[in-house]
């Protein structure tokens, strides 16, 4: 699942806990995968901050990236 699917189905998750007919048990199962997902969106974001970070401006007309993993 990519980073905006995974950003959607957060907010699906926050919706249905907000919402005071979800069951119990469906409300923990939800927090439960909202974690999950809150962690590897957390990791994506990490990583794309790394990869701006190394970002080297050669000179003014050039610019070199290094790749640092999958985002």
């Amino acid at each position: 699942m990519d980073f905006e699917k995974k950003l959607n189905r957060m907010e699906e998750i926050a919706q249905a806990l907000r919402n005071n007919e979800t069951p119990l048990e469906k409300s923990i199962e939800l927090y439960e995968e909202g974690m999950l997902l809150s962690k590897e969106l957390e990791k994506s974001l990490d990583n794309a901050k790394r990869r701006i970070e190394i970002v080297k401006i050669q000179d003014e007309s050039e610019i070199e990236t290094e790749e640092f993993g999958d985002f």
